[in-house]
């Protein structure tokens, strides 16, 4: 079985957006697929079960977090 969820999360502005992306694509691999969509970062995660899902949408959200602590100190 497949699961999937959207995650939008919308910047102040496209190259912000274009930083995180470029930081989080490392991670992504085959479960997440990040694209930018103006100032808005767009991801589509898989998985083969809610736990999967779950702990994969956590990895995610907690490498966008680092990422955004990290723009904003600069």
């Amino acid at each position: 079985m497949k699961i999937t969820c959207d995650v939008n999360i919308e910047y102040d502005d496209a190259k912000k957006a274009k930083t995180i992306l470029r930081s989080i694509q490392v991670d992504n691999l085959n479960f997440a697929k990040s694209q930018i969509n103006g100032t808005r970062l767009e991801t589509h995660i898989t998985g083969n079960s809610v736990s999967s899902l779950l702990h994969t949408l956590d990895d995610y959200l907690a490498c966008i977090s680092v990422a955004e602590k990290v723009i904003k100190k600069k």
